[in-house]
C-alpha cells in the first residue's frame, strides 16, 4: 500500500513539473522591420493595423555608405510617439565600407539617438546591421565593446548576424560583446538561388543556439525582389526601389506557405536561447514587393492560409466593370483565366495584363502577365456593354 501512495505521489509530482515547464516556456515574439527611407501618410495606417499582432518596432535610423556617406531615414516621430511600442533604432554601416571608423560612427550614433530623444521618442535599443566578412569579424568585436562601453545602460544592444559567421571562430566572443543578436535567413546566398530557404534556415537557427548563450531572434522574409539581367553575369537586384534601367525581370517572393509551416515549428519545438521573429518588412499601402499586412499578420498569428477569389461586377445601365476579389487572407497570383456567362454584349475589352476571347454566350478574359492580388484587395480585368452577366455563371481559374 505505502508503494502505490508513493508512487501515486511522484507521479502527481511530474504532472506538475511538466505543467510548470510548459509554463515557464513563453511564447515566440513577433518583431517587424520599419525600412522605408522616406516615411509616408501611408505609414500612419501600416502601424496602427500591425499594433495587435506585432510587439517592436524595429526602425531603420541611420546608413552609412562608402561613397554616399551618412544618409538619414525620414521618420515621423508623432506616429512612432503615438503609436507607443518599444523601439529599436537600427544603423545600417554598409559590408563594402573599407573600415568602421570608431570616433566617427560612435558620434552619428550616439547625434541621432540624442535628436530621436528631443522629438519626444523613447529608446529601448540600437542594433548595428553591418554585413561583416568573416576575417574583419575580431575588428567588429572591439568596435562593438567600444560602442557598449558609451551606450547608455538603459538601451540595448543588438546585432543584425550572418549565417556565414558560424564557420568563424570568433562568433562565440563576438555574440558576448551584446545583448542579443539577429540572425537573417533571408537574402544570404547567391540571388539567383533564391531568396529563402526554410530548410536551411531551421539549420542555421540550430546551429546558432549552440554557439551563443544569449537571446536571439531570426530575421524572416515578407517581401520580394525583381532579378535583372547584367553584363557582368551577376544579376541586379531590385527591391523596394526601382532600378532605372530596363531588360526582363524574374520576380522572387518569399511564400509565405512556408514561412508560415516555419514559424509554427518554431513555436512548437524552438532552438535553445531563441527568443522571437522579426519580419521583414512593415508593408504600406501599394507595396508591390511585399506582403499585404492582412497576410503578413495571419502568419504572425499562426492562422490557416486561404484565398477565396471570385468575380465582382460593377453595372451601370448595361456597362459593367468586371474585378476579380480576394476574400481570404492570403495574397495571391492573377487568376490564369475568368470566363462570364453573358447575353447580348455589343462590348468588351480587357484591360492591361489580360486578354479577352468573346463569343455570343461567353466572356473569357486569360492573363497575359503575372501580378498578385492582396488580401482583401481586388484587380479589374475588363468591361462589357451586355444586356446580362449572370453571375452565378462567372468562374475563376487559378
Amino acid at each position: 500500500m505505502m508503494f502505490f501512495t508513493r508512487l501515486i505521489a511522484l507521479l502527481a509530482a511530474l504532472v506538475l513539473l511538466n505543467g510548470c515547464e510548459q509554463q515557464d516556456a513563453p511564447p515566440l515574439d513577433q518583431q517587424l522591420y520599419v525600412w522605408q527611407r522616406q516615411w509616408t501618410p501611408a505609414h500612419d495606417v501600416a502601424l496602427r493595423d500591425s499594433r495587435a499582432d506585432f510587439s517592436t518596432l524595429r526602425v531603420l535610423a541611420l546608413q552609412a555608405f562608402p561613397q554616399a556617406g551618412w544618409r538619414r531615414a525620414r521618420i515621423d516621430p508623432g506616429l512612432l510617439k503615438r503609436d507607443g511600442r518599444p523601439l529599436i533604432a537600427v544603423i545600417r554601416l554598409d559590408g563594402q565600407l573599407k573600415s568602421l571608423d570608431q570616433d566617427e560612427v560612435t558620434a552619428q550614433i550616439q547625434q541621432v539617438l540624442s535628436d530621436w530623444q528631443e522629438q519626444g521618442l523613447t529608446l529601448s535599443g540600437v542594433e548595428i546591421d553591418h554585413d561583416a566578412g568573416n576575417a574583419r569579424l575580431p575588428a567588429y568585436r572591439t568596435f562593438l565593446a567600444q560602442l557598449r562601453a558609451v551606450l547608455p545602460a538603459t538601451l540595448s544592444l543588438s546585432i543584425t548576424a550572418l549565417p556565414a559567421w558560424l564557420d568563424s571562430p570568433e562568433l562565440p566572443a563576438l555574440l558576448l560583446t551584446v545583448d542579443s543578436s539577429v540572425l537573417q535567413v533571408h537574402a544570404v546566398s547567391d540571388p539567383r538561388r533564391g531568396l529563402f530557404d526554410p530548410d536551411q534556415a531551421r539549420k542555421w537557427a540550430r546551429n546558432w543556439s549552440r554557439l551563443t548563450t544569449k537571446p536571439f531572434y531570426l530575421a524572416l522574409p515578407a517581401y520580394g525582389v525583381a532579378l535583372l539581367p547584367s553584363a557582368s553575369g551577376a544579376p541586379v537586384v531590385e527591391s523596394e526601389v526601382p532600378v532605372g534601367r530596363g531588360g526582363e525581370r524574374r520576380e522572387l517572393l518569399a511564400d509565405p506557405r512556408q514561412l508560415s509551416t516555419l514559424a509554427a515549428e518554431l513555436r512548437a519545438d524552438p532552438p535553445a536561447h531563441l527568443a522571437g521573429l522579426i519580419w521583414f518588412r512593415l508593408p504600406l499601402a501599394g507595396d508591390r514587393r511585399a506582403w499585404s499586412l492582412t497576410t503578413l499578420g495571419a502568419v504572425a498569428r499562426g492562422d490557416t492560409l486561404d484565398n477565396r477569389l471570385s468575380v465582382k461586377l460593377s453595372a451601370q445601365d448595361g456597362l459593367y466593370d468586371i474585378s476579380i476579389s480576394n476574400h481570404g487572407n492570403l495574397d495571391t497570383a492573377w487568376p490564369e483565366r475568368v470566363t462570364l456567362a453573358v447575353e447580348g454584349c455589343d462590348g468588351a475589352d480587357a484591360l492591361a495584363g489580360y486578354a479577352l476571347q468573346q463569343s455570343p454566350d461567353l466572356l473569357t478574359f486569360t492573363r497575359l502577365s503575372d501580378g498578385r492580388i492582396a488580401a482583401g484587395g481586388q484587380r479589374a480585368v475588363g468591361w462589357a456593354r451586355c444586356t446580362k452577366i449572370d453571375q452565378g455563371g462567372s468562374n475563376v481559374h487559378p
